[in-house]
């Protein structure tokens, strides 16, 4: 059974735009969040480059992990009063498991890199696998946080993050297909970006949520609340995380830390070697090297490369600093076969292809049920009828099951905006025309 933390004298609020209060009275939720491995996510971009399209997208990772640990803090509320456990094996509440609920939710993402994902990528880290190293590194300040709640609570929290912890009701908290995590962040991301997609009834969800024992299900009166929520975070991925300018920009920072490397590799820096990113070009990093990292450190750099000797870094340090994005048209399977084509255009206009072209694809799955074959089966979401049984969400919803198993999304070609531009007595025109040529509203002939 886990120790319980003693409580702060006074309760701590911090004011949030998503949730107004967000209520902090354990010593060691404080504690955490004046960690500087957890201060650090301050300076990391919630939505990495989404800014350069959405210009209020400037929130960070901090405060998405405080707003997951508020809606966690709420379940927590909800489920100790309306469901408490009165025997063991019930299937209901055990209060005991709060603690490690809210400092697993605190700081499910501690472990996220500078630009997240787009960096992810290119150095082949995992921010899940560095999230569970700084919980239970003895080098690290969370550690010897989570360690005055017992000697093994850094383990335990570490476990929720691995999906690995024994209570499915803490998990599904943390990681299912309706989380706080996910709740946290299609609300606070609607906001930020001033659109109204990400929007939905968190009230009425927390609401009719309930512990049982193989997780959490939803009281059948709440499930259009369930819907309004999984149409919403569809929505989202079409209108917002998927927009093709933010790829783009995404597509140049990768472009423009894969150059730095290959000229760090060959002795071909004409400054200083950019000596925080070593190790990474390297790939021989400690967890200090990876948490010295954060999205003003890369940008400092990239300042610094504006004036580089080689113009390919330079050039794309400028595109990514000053928003020059690359155009896109999308692609399908039946029009792959012109990409190479393409790609010589670029090339005969004077871009290197390696560097000026790419492809990208987003995809995602609304919702999906469960599939224990999968490579990475999900939780599906349960509906709890009047008598105790538990039906599918899909099964229940028309609205789910139109949109449950479908992958949306598309597949896009990134080049330099010049390829798409009117053409004039320009040296380039006929490589233009030809270009163009192959393009009819946005995408591949």
């Amino acid at each position: 059974m886990l120790m319980r933390d003693d409580p702060l004298a006074r309760e701590k609020v911090f004011r949030d735009p998503v949730h107004n209060y967000i209520h902090v009275s354990d010593r060691v939720i404080l504690a955490l969040i004046d960690t500087p491995e957890f201060q650090r996510l301050r300076r990391i971009k919630q939505l990495g480059v989404a800014n350069y399209v959405f210009q209020g997208a400037e929130h960070t990772r901090f405060t998405h992990s405080l707003g997951v640990y508020e809606i966690t803090r709420k379940m927590c509320e909800s489920f100790a009063t309306n469901f408490p456990s009165r025997a063991p094996g019930d299937g209901l509440w055990d209060d005991n498991e709060r603690l490690v609920a809210l400092c697993s939710a605190l700081l499910h993402d501690i472990g996220h890199g500078p630009y997240s994902h787009t960096f992810e990528h290119l150095f082949g880290t995992d921010h899940e696998a560095i999230t569970r190293r700084i919980l239970t590194d003895p080098s690290t300040a969370v550690n010897a946080v989570l360690k005055t709640v017992s000697p093994d609570f850094p383990e335990q929290v570490a476990s929720v993050i691995a999906h690995t912890y024994p209570n499915p009701q803490v998990v599904q908290m943390i990681s299912s297909q309706i989380d706080a995590d996910r709740m946290d962040y299609l609300l606070r991301d609607a906001y930020h970006t001033g659109t109204n997609y990400g929007l939905f009834d968190l009230t009425r969800i927390l609401r009719v949520m309930r512990p049982y024992a193989g997780g959490i299900a939803y009281e059948a009166d709440g499930m259009h609340a369930v819907e309004d929520y999984i149409v919403s975070r569809f929505q989202m991925y079409q209108q917002v995380y998927f927009h093709p300018v933010s790829r783009s920009m995404e597509t140049i920072l990768a472009k423009l830390l894969a150059r730095a490397k290959v000229l760090y590799e060959a002795g071909a820096f004409a400054q200083d070697a950019p000596r925080l990113l070593v190790p990474f070009f390297e790939h021989d990093f400690t967890l200090a090297d990876y948490l010295r990292l954060d999205d003003g450190v890369l940008n400092t750099y990239f300042t610094a490369w504006c004036t580089e000797s080689d113009p390919i870094l330079a050039d794309l340090a400028g595109r990514f600093l000053n928003r020059r994005p690359f155009k896109s048209v999308s692609f399908t399977a039946a029009t792959a076969d012109q990409l190479p084509a393409l790609r010589q255009l670029v090339a005969a206009a004077g871009f290197d292809p390696a560097y000026y072209t790419a492809e990208n694809d987003s995809f995602d799955l609304p919702y999906d049920q469960y599939d224990p074959e999968a490579a990475n089966p999900k939780t599906q979401i349960e509906i709890m009828q009047p008598d105790g049984t538990l039906s599918e969400l899909s099964t229940q919803s028309r609205l789910v099951a139109a949109i449950t198993g479908r992958v949306s999304g598309d597949k896009r070609f990134y080049f330099p905006k010049v390829m798409l531009e009117p053409t004039s007595t320009d040296l380039f025109t006929p490589i233009y025309r030809q270009f163009q040529a192959h393009v009819v509203n946005g995408r591949l002939k």
